[in-house]
């Protein structure tokens, strides 16, 4: 039996539920442990602000949008007092391993806290897909079908008003969900991080198929930065661990390609759209089996690991590996793309 803790921390995604849901029934019915949940993400655990997480507390959560933790952007190296002050909690709470739900910023915080002696066992989250230790995080499939149906939404306004459609999506470093959801809805233009453009590039995708009588559909990932640009439009400061908060290209890309082109041109910015709500079945599987994974590596005594995904088999790398770098967009993948624009 074993004391462990659970956080869920960073942006919210469809599948975090699942994950805490699995985590503790497995826990409870194999190896009876109990489970203390911090609310809020590392802020939780800084301050010391718990829940009880039994079988009772995560009944039919599975399916439910969100995390029941609660989550927020709180650096625990930088706001926390570090790893001193975060043992002390643990230690007065009697949690012997943690659990750490997150992307690129919490699982960097989750390592450095390894380092220094705490047992901490991963779990990937991220919308974007971009951790390069997993093959695929949970809510990314979700944030895709979202983006799609609203881009599929898009282009049937833009076809009436004879427009130029802009779906703005997530995606800081990658463009995965561009990528996928661009290809999905046959967009003319699929801009992401990975790959400069220039504008007179963008203009000439979006006045090819105009010519032909269609709807010109651009996809851009919030984090684009095209070759006129020297780095991500960013007007919102920066969150806690110093990163600039992304977001309206596709605003500043609209009037520019109306001016060029003489084609009224409109840009939907989907926003947290793409994280909330429900989970897909797919990502309600996936985070169910990475957190069965997880209670198993506390068990392993597996700290400093991570659970991650490796074709259809659950595997641990190490948090190391899992920051080192991010997983973006290959060359290959953006050229099968590109065939389809203009």
């Amino acid at each position: 039996m074993v004391r462990i803790g659970i956080l869920t921390s960073g942006g919210d995604c469809p599948g975090l539920n699942a994950v805490i849901r699995a985590c503790v029934l497995r826990g409870i019915r194999i190896h009876r442990d109990e489970f203390v949940g911090f609310t809020d993400g590392w802020r939780g655990v800084v301050e010391g602000n718990t829940i009880n997480l039994d079988w009772m507390s995560v009944r039919g959560i599975a399916n439910l949008g969100g995390t029941i933790l609660g989550t927020s952007r709180t650096n625990p190296l930088g706001e926390g007092g570090g790893g001193e002050r975060i043992q002390a909690t643990l230690r007065s709470l009697g949690i012997e391993a943690l659990i750490v739900i997150g992307g690129e910023g919490t699982l960097a915080a989750a390592k450095i806290l390894s380092d220094s002696g705490i047992p901490i066992v991963g779990v990937p989250k991220t919308v974007d897909n971009d951790l390069s230790a997993t093959d695929f995080s949970f809510g990314f499939n979700t944030a895709v079908e979202i983006a799609t149906e609203a881009i599929d939404r898009l282009k049937t306004t833009g076809q009436s008003h004879h427009r130029c459609m802009i779906a703005e999506v997530m995606g800081r470093h990658a463009g995965w969900i561009a990528l996928y959801a661009g290809m999905a809805t046959s967009a003319h233009a699929i801009l992401i991080p990975e790959q400069k453009a220039s504008l007179e590039e963008i203009c000439e995708w979006v006045e090819g198929p105009f010519r032909r009588g269609r709807t010109p559909l651009v996809v851009v990932a919030e984090g684009f930065v095209s070759a006129e640009m020297t780095e991500p439009h960013s007007e919102r400061g920066l969150d806690a661990f110093n990163r600039p908060r992304l977001g309206g290209i596709g605003e500043r890309l609209a009037p520019i390609i109306e001016e060029r082109t003489g084609i009224e041109t409109r840009s939907t910015t989907l926003g947290h759209i793409q994280r909330g709500g429900a989970p897909s079945a797919s990502d309600r599987v996936l985070a169910t089996r990475l957190g069965l994974a997880a209670v198993d590596a506390v068990h392993d005594q597996s700290w400093g690991q991570m659970v991650a995904t490796h074709g259809d088999k659950i595997v641990r790398v190490s948090l190391e590996e899992s920051v080192g770098r991010l997983k973006t967009v290959p060359q290959s993948r953006y050229d099968e793309a590109t065939y389809l624009f203009g």
